[in-house]
Parts: C-alpha cells; sequence; structure tokens
C-alpha cells in the first residue's frame, strides 16, 4: 500500500494537549486607534509573545499577522481578543484557523470563548463554519455553471480585448 495522504481541513484532529506557547496577534484599524486594551487581554491569558498591526482588517498586507504565523510551531495557539481583529470574512477565518489546524497550531478567540483546542469548542467553530463553506461550493458550482452555459453559447470567455 502506498503512503497515506495528509489529512487537511477543519476536521483534522488536534494534536492533544497542546502544550506550546501562546502567541498573541492585536490590530488595530487605524493609527489613531490604540492597542492598549488588546495588549492587555492577551498579556492576561499569558501570552509569551505578541504582534500587532495597525491597519485595516480590509488590508491583506498585515505584516505583523503574517510573522505571527511564520513564528509559531506546532503546539502552539494563536490567542485573538476578538475574531474580527483576525479575519476580513468568515471565509478568510475559516482559511486561517484551517491553515493552523493543518500545522498542529491551535486557535482561541477571547471575545467569543473560542478554543479550536478541545473537541467541544472545534464542534462549535464547525457549526459556524459549515454554511459558509457551503455557499463556498454553491457559488463555485454556479459560476462553473455559468461559464459551461456561455460556451454553449459560443460566447469567448477569458484574455484581454484587442
Amino acid at each position: 500500500m502506498g503512503a497515506a495522504r495528509p489529512r487537511r481541513g477543519l476536521l483534522l484532529a488536534e494534536p492533544a494537549g497542546l502544550s506550546g506557547a501562546l502567541i498573541g496577534y492585536a490590530r488595530v484599524s487605524t493609527k489613531d486607534q490604540r492597542l492598549d486594551r488588546q495588549l492587555i487581554a492577551l498579556n492576561a491569558v499569558g501570552c509569551q509573545r505578541i504582534f500587532a498591526d495597525k491597519k485595516s482588517g480590509k488590508n491583506a498586507e498585515r505584516e505583523e499577522l503574517w510573522k505571527a504565523l511564520d513564528y509559531m510551531r506546532p503546539g502552539d495557539t494563536l490567542v485573538v481578543p476578538s475574531l474580527d481583529r483576525l479575519a476580513r470574512s468568515l471565509q478568510d477565518l475559516i482559511a486561517l484557523v484551517s491553515g493552523l489546524r493543518g500545522r498542529g497550531i491551535g486557535f482561541r478567540s477571547l471575545k467569543e470563548a473560542l478554543d479550536t483546542t478541545t473537541p467541544g469548542e472545534r464542534l462549535v467553530f464547525h457549526v459556524f463554519a459549515a454554511p459558509a463553506e457551503f455557499i463556498r461550493e454553491l457559488i463555485i458550482e454556479g459560476t462553473n455553471e455559468g461559464l459551461a452555459a456561455a460556451r454553449a453559447r459560443g460566447v469567448k470567455l477569458g484574455g484581454l480585448p484587442r
């Protein structure tokens, strides 16, 4: 038999008893806003290191978030003050948490009391993530059907107009 393919996605089992570092991530939208409350909350739960951005959540270039993700090792847990500080959308949140899970890293959101390092909380996360994944698949299916119908009508797709 061939080698087993690695499992990916939200249903991937969390490593038993995550014992690594708690790594915090904080973000405010503008340079005029202050990070104080978020930093206090992250320090209060024992984050060993905290990364912080002063950028809009709409901005995909959140350097400190990418540094935090690069810094983390299997067994660590990413801690955020609230979900809206981490993700720009539910789809973005699902992708980030799924990526963490694939690397053996846990996730906690303090405001929502969400902690994917426990089986019960993973279930809660799956329950609210499942409809978003379903809608995404419906959109992809509808788009593909629309493209196929356009091709059947002889519409040329892609390329730049000359």
